[in-house]
């Protein structure tokens, strides 16, 4: 009997842990339905805030990326929507929830037809089917403002800032601070909207419309030593010089190795040191600056030096603000002070020390090359003026969208059920089990009408019946109707009431969230293979996986 006997082979190390089948697939979209219910709140200009304590460290937000990075999700099916919405924060922005939101909602429409026996491939392939029409649609239903008069694309810039700040902690000063935003991103060059030329910076205390914009560079005070209070504060049209150069004594002693035979040498050798930094400090002063900026520390003696003779000085200036001010004033960073020339300094028609709340603040105001902006953000506690900047980035974001894409949509969930509508009218000229999987991604879309009716405290099956009733219609007034979380009616024409969206925006996240629900679906095994804690012992450091000298067999 033994000869019919099957040996036992075993492939996977003893104890891991493995999950597969319809059961798997199952799993993961309950797993990822859990992780979308946490921001579902957050969604629209009512949804509900989240207060996430990492630590010591309390974070109040209803960015759907923010809360879904602290929340640090572990399991690996959920981890997917953590995923997606960091791409649509760094890609465009804004629409983190939704993106999250939609992606949850078409899994879980892709529930029962798992349940069902139909194959993960055929629902995978209908939802690629009608994303691919639905895309096709949002293109056809784009507005174009490319060819609008200036004054009416920047009117556009503002209701989309407007509409991008309507669910965030400033919807109620949501005019002033799109005045910003749109202000700050009209500063930047044109043909590469470069963010990271738009600075933000927060001192705590004041009122939230304290805020201001600086056009130029603005930048909290750096550490000085003595001698700093002795330097002038204020400069018109000044010459600025912008250094990635130690200007201190020590920096002499610790960059050369010296070998002295006899004791008097010693005082050679600290004349020297002098000399040298003099010699630097000389030659700047020589070339005309009237304000030096260093990315590396300026030390006493320069700072004394430089007070002397009315010259301004500030060093360990951060990397990205010296780059903001090279990009304001023209001027180049030198690594070296010889061959130092007017031709490499900057300018700018204002420099100014000034006092924001307890802070003190340079300013390089009215600059020739002005690329660049920084707002300066004010409020009362922390944890509100970092959810103001989140808030605020997100609108930069979508105004730089914009600006490139020059189109856009209808906001208030209105775009989502027009393309509903025209996916179930789809649905009725097909046969088969694609019938029933695009009329599921249609029944999808609805989730963002619908949650934000609900986050608002509206009676949500009332209004998504209008809702469906105007886009019924297929004309062209009833297109743009989405939820009203202001009027009686609960719906109205969105278009009209200038609540728009980059299309961008809508495109980024609904291809983001299919691909991350067709990722979901196609996984049908998940295997743990949980590490040794002999073998961790026995890797060497620099070798992981080999065992240490002695250790080999």
């Amino acid at each position: 009997m033994s000869q019919f006997l099957q040996p036992t082979i075993l492939l996977l190390r003893e104890g891991t842990d493995t999950s597969q089948g319809r059961a798997q697939i199952v799993s993961n979209i309950n797993a990822v339905q859990a992780v979308a219910d946490v921001v579902k709140s957050t969604l629209g200009p009512r949804g509900m805030d989240k207060m996430i304590q990492t630590g010591p460290k309390v974070t109040i937000s209803n960015d759907g990326a923010t809360i879904l990075n602290l929340l640090e999700v572990v399991h690996p099916a959920a981890r997917v929507l953590v995923d997606i919405a960091k791409s649509q924060d760094d890609e465009v922005g804004d629409g983190t929830t939704s993106t999250t939101l939609l992606a949850a909602e078409l899994l879980k429409e892709a529930k029962p037809f798992i349940e069902e026996g139909i194959h993960p491939q055929i629902v995978i392939q209908g939802y690629r089917k009608a994303l691919e029409l639905a895309l096709e649609k949002l293109e056809g239903f784009s507005i174009n403002i490319a060819k609008d008069s200036a004054q009416d694309k920047r009117d556009t810039l503002l209701k989309c800032a407007q509409t991008a700040l309507n669910s965030k902690l400033l919807a109620n000063t949501k005019h002033f601070f799109s005045e910003l935003v749109v202000s700050a991103v009209e500063k930047l060059d044109p043909n590469i909207l470069d963010r990271d030329l738009i600075g933000i910076k927060n001192v705590t205390g004041g009122s939230v419309t304290d805020s201001f914009l600086v056009d130029g560079v603005a930048f909290k005070k750096t550490f000085s030593y003595a001698g700093f209070e002795q330097q002038p504060k204020r400069f018109e049209n000044p010459k600025i010089c912008l250094l990635n150069l130690e200007l201190e004594l020590k920096s002499e002693k610790e960059n050369a190795e010296i070998r002295i035979e006899k004791p008097e040498e010693y005082q050679s050798i600290v004349d020297a040191e002098w000399a040298l930094i003099y010699e630097k400090l000389e030659i700047i002063v020589k070339a005309g600056a009237q304000i030096v900026l260093s990315k590396l520390p300026i030390g006493d003696l320069a700072t004394q030096y430089f007070a002397d003779r009315n010259i301004f000085c500030a060093g360990r200036v951060a990397q990205e603000d010296l780059l903001r001010v090279q990009k304001a004033t023209g001027g180049q960073v030198q690594t070296t002070v010889n061959g130092l020339n007017p031709e490499t300094f900057g300018t700018c028609g204002l420099f100014e020390e000034v006092q924001v709340g307890a802070e003190r603040y340079n300013l390089f105001k009215n600059c020739p090359q002005s690329r660049t902006a920084t707002i300066v953000l004010r409020g009362g506690a922390e944890q509100f003026i970092q959810e103001a900047e989140r808030s605020l980035n997100d609108a930069i974001m979508i105004v730089r969208r914009c600006f490139k894409a020059n189109k856009i949509v209808a906001g208030g969930g209105a775009i989502e059920l027009e393309i509903s509508r025209f996916l179930r009218h789809y649905a009725r000229s097909v046969t088969g089990k694609t019938q029933y999987i695009v009329n599921s991604y249609a029944k999808a879309l609805e989730v963002i009408p619908r949650t934000i009716a609900e986050n608002a405290g509206l009676n949500s099956i009332e209004i998504m019946n209008k809702l469906r009733q105007k886009h019924a219609q297929g004309d062209e007034e009833g297109r743009w109707y989405g939820v009203d979380i202001n009027g009686a009616s609960g719906v109205c024409d969105t278009h009209s009431s200038f609540v728009w969206e980059p299309t961008l925006v809508k495109r980024n996240a609904l291809c983001s969230a299919t691909e991350a629900a067709c990722a979901i679906l196609s996984i049908d095994e998940t295997v743990k293979n949980p590490k040794s804690d002999q073998d961790t012992k026995m890797k060497p450091k620099g070798q992981p996986g080999r065992p240490p000298m002695g250790m080999r067999r």
